[in-house]
């Protein structure tokens, strides 16, 4: 009986510490502010694990990333708290004059309705498929500044930047950020590419919101998503295959890793990526290059097609996708007409994940031949 008692508690005990693991919050990241100060509560993050946010007596907020780095966010008529660690970046709201080198979080601002704290954009205008942006560079409210590798530095002073916010890219350049943060622009780098979640990526949000003060909109946005997946994910999984690919100007297949946001994207929509055990582990690139007949071994036999125009470029027709190799005719996919086409703008909409989720369930699922256009696919015909 003694036994048995102690195998049900440690059962319990187990079970109560894998339920607290289901939300992150700051405790597993920060490292505190030095100072002694003690926070009052931690932001609930349901999916994201690198980054943390801890709120402090006052309106301050201590932003941890898994890269080590740290951001005290000091309300507009705060004092900087004396004695905190010299490694703690101090951004004083509001944060202006953004140089923003990570596209991906571009539309996290838009959404934000926080655009407007943005000066410098590392992508020209002809780059941005964001509507508000692209206009916002048209109407010269944001400049182009330069990619990340190679900024305008004489333009990011003259502007009064506050803040750049860099991609994991910048780690090839990391002499870049030095002469930055040289000049007294603070740089914070997204970590957002190494989550592996889709809801991770787009829960980046929460961050952002925190430097502009606008954490209940976030909040609000965040949970429309979950909301979208939720209803994909609730369904039984369909047993479909997919192909998630571009064809390269050298003629490789290019496809994404297992284990990939993408191909989970595919599993959460109820589908199979028909790739079981894609791998490179010499490359940290998200996909593979694939000699066309190894390629068509696996992924003749996919139930559906979808092919990345993000990067392989807009295609507008069956015959077009045949026409980069004519191997693609044999495909059962193309043979049943079940070939989807991404737009341009689905890696720079972060923050519709959950969105894009229920698209390739509704692909998958409905069978009528009257679905052709959803919010970021298109069938080809």
């Amino acid at each position: 009986m003694k036994r048995y008692i102690v195998v049900t508690l440690s059962l319990i005990m187990i079970l109560s510490m894998l339920a607290g693991c289901a939300v992150n919050t700051g405790s597993t990241l920060n490292k505190g502010l030095g100072n002694g100060w003690q926070p009052e509560n931690s932001m609930e993050l349901q999916y994201a694990q690198n980054f943390s946010v801890d709120y402090y007596n006052g309106g301050y907020a201590l932003i941890t990333i898994s890269d080590g780095s740290q951001y005290l966010v000091v309300p507009e008529a705060g004092d900087i708290p004396t004695g905190i660690d010299a490694d703690i970046t101090v951004l004083r709201q509001p944060i202006t004059n953004i140089y923003l080198a990570a596209t991906s979080a571009m539309c996290l601002f838009d959404a934000l309705d926080s655009l407007d704290n943005i000066t410098l954009s590392g992508s020209k205008t002809r780059d941005w498929y964001i509507e508000n942006a692209r206009t916002a560079m048209q109407v010269g409210k944001i400049l182009y500044a330069g990619k990340y590798s190679t900024p305008d530095y004489e333009l990011i002073m003259s502007k009064g930047c506050r803040l750049a916010i860099e991609s994991s890219m910048i780690n090839h350049a990391p002499e870049v950020k030095e002469k930055l943060e040289e000049v007294g622009i603070p740089v914070l780098v997204d970590q957002s590419s190494y989550e592996s979640h889709p809801l991770a990526r787009t829960e980046w949000i929460k961050l952002y919101a925190v430097l502009m003060g606008k954490e209940a909109v976030a909040e609000k946005l965040f949970n429309e998503q979950i909301a979208y997946m939720n209803d994909a994910t609730s369904k039984i999984n369909t047993g479909k295959t997919v192909a998630f690919f571009h064809i390269s100007s050298s003629g490789y297949a290019v496809a994404r890793k297992s284990g990939d946001y993408v191909t989970k994207m595919i599993e959460l929509a109820g589908g199979n990526y028909i790739f079981a055990n894609l791998r490179d582990p010499e490359k940290a690139a998200s996909t593979v290059n694939l000699e066309m007949e190894q390629f068509y071994a696996t992924a003749k036999e996919a139930d559906f097609i979808i092919y990345n125009s993000t990067i392989g470029g807009v295609i507008a027709s069956l015959q077009e996708l045949i026409s980069k190799n004519s191997l693609l005719r044999d495909f059962k996919a193309v043979q049943k007409g079940n070939v989807w086409c991404t737009d341009k703008n689905l890696f720079q909409e972060t923050t519709q994940l959950g969105l894009m989720i229920s698209d390739i369930h509704r692909m998958l699922t409905q069978d009528d031949g009257s679905l052709t256009k959803l919010n970021f696919m298109y069938k080809l015909e």
